[in-house]
């Protein structure tokens, strides 16, 4: 396989932190129990194991309008190793809204003298956490949909190097002033963290000053929390300092679906703008998808045309998935698509193009025509079973 390559970096000046911190205390982690009704999401058994990586107490935290909203997700977490597990509850609390969530949080931060915050990089963590940080007067660490920095963003951690994902060769010229803790990918200290930049194509190491670590973490690059770890008892109280009501909650359409869920699947079948239509994206990918139990997923190219529906997007704008299979059909391998997939253990590409760039990421490659060599491909799966 070829290696991924990093893209050139621009020389950064170094800039001086100013420090927040107090003497150094053993690590004391607040995990976000993020649910979906009954059940908890599946990137919170990723978070709970990034936070047993601070090597101190860990505690989980779950939210809802009352006990037996979660009575499911709370039994489970009560299975994952937890040194504590909280439940706080409120009306207002039901669809876990930022504004009433934040205020929680935080104010549980603080009466529990933790050092730590950590959740899932989801579309929920990403609304929460930075306002939890504003209410902590600590750097902002969840990723604005705009990617920008506020100055005290530049000032708040130290940076110290930058490496290749696929070599992991040090890039140490360029000092990264980010100081975002978001989308961890690894932990080497209790102040020293790993996240993606420039799409993925370069690892920042990031060092924070701030008293409290505010952050949320990557799901495919962590193993998820395993059950039957023993039994945590559950700490059941009303929330207090709930946020106020400043939006409302409307309705929620689901897509149903029977097939593993794209996000933690361990096989995905991905199909591109080489599809040329709904009707053959349909027709090409969904029986190679069923023929591997898997799940299906698509570039931004083919749901911008209308092959598939937005929920099925994989790439920077999409789902970050690293299953074990990831099976890539008529997608060329665009770097936004690539950073969503590209920590998958083995990848398959099927392009008629010899160049496209989905070949340098790619452990199998087939250059054929998509429309033969798939259903050829599915029929040997089919006789094999």
């Amino acid at each position: 396989m070829m290696s991924r390559i990093a893209l050139p970096l621009r020389s950064l000046r170094s800039i001086r932190a100013f420090s927040t911190t107090r003497p150094s205390l053993a690590a004391n982690a607040l995990v976000f129990l993020e649910t979906k009704g009954d059940s908890l999401v599946p990137a919170a058994l990723n978070a709970i194991t990034a936070a047993k990586k601070l090597g101190g107490k860990v505690t989980g935290v779950v939210v809802a309008k009352d006990q037996d909203a979660v009575k499911g997700a709370v039994e489970r977490a009560s299975t994952m190793g937890l040194d504590a597990l909280l439940l706080r509850t409120s009306p207002a609390l039901e669809h876990a809204l930022a504004e009433p969530t934040a205020p929680v949080l935080a104010a549980l931060v603080k009466s529990g003298n933790y050092t730590h915050l950590a959740g899932p990089h989801s579309a929920l963590g990403k609304n929460v956490f930075p306002r939890v940080a504003g209410l902590l007067e600590v750097q902002q660490v969840g990723r604005s949909s705009s990617g920008c920095l506020s100055i005290g963003d530049w000032l708040s951690a130290a940076p110290l190097d930058r490496h290749s994902p696929k070599t992991r060769e040090p890039l140490t010229e360029d000092l990264d002033p980010s100081p975002q803790i978001s989308d961890v990918m690894s932990i080497s200290a209790e102040d020293t963290f790993t996240r993606p930049v420039y799409a993925g194509n370069a690892i920042s190491t990031v060092k924070s000053h701030d008293a409290i670590k505010v952050f949320t973490v990557r799901a495919s690059t962590w193993e998820p929390a395993q059950e039957g770890q023993g039994s945590t008892e559950v700490d059941v109280k009303e929330a207090e300092e709930v946020g106020p009501q400043q939006a409302q909650w409307i309705s929620e359409e689901l897509t149903v679906s029977s097939r593993p869920d794209l996000a933690s699947a361990k096989a995905i079948v991905s199909g591109g703008r080489g599809t040329k239509s709904k009707d053959q994206f349909d027709a090409t990918i969904v029986p190679l998808a069923d023929a591997l139990g898997a799940a299906i997923g698509a570039s931004r190219a083919a749901v911008d045309s209308g092959y598939a529906d937005n929920s099925l997007q994989v790439g920077q704008t999409g789902k970050v998935v690293a299953p074990e299979l990831y099976v890539a059909v008529g997608i060329s391998g665009a770097i936004q698509h690539l950073a969503g997939m590209k920590d998958s253990k083995t990848i398959v590409a099927i392009n008629k193009d010899a160049d496209a760039p989905i070949f340098q990421v790619a452990d199998i490659g087939l250059v054929a025509d998509l429309f033969e060599a798939v259903p050829e491909l599915t029929k040997k799966i089919e006789a094999a079973k």
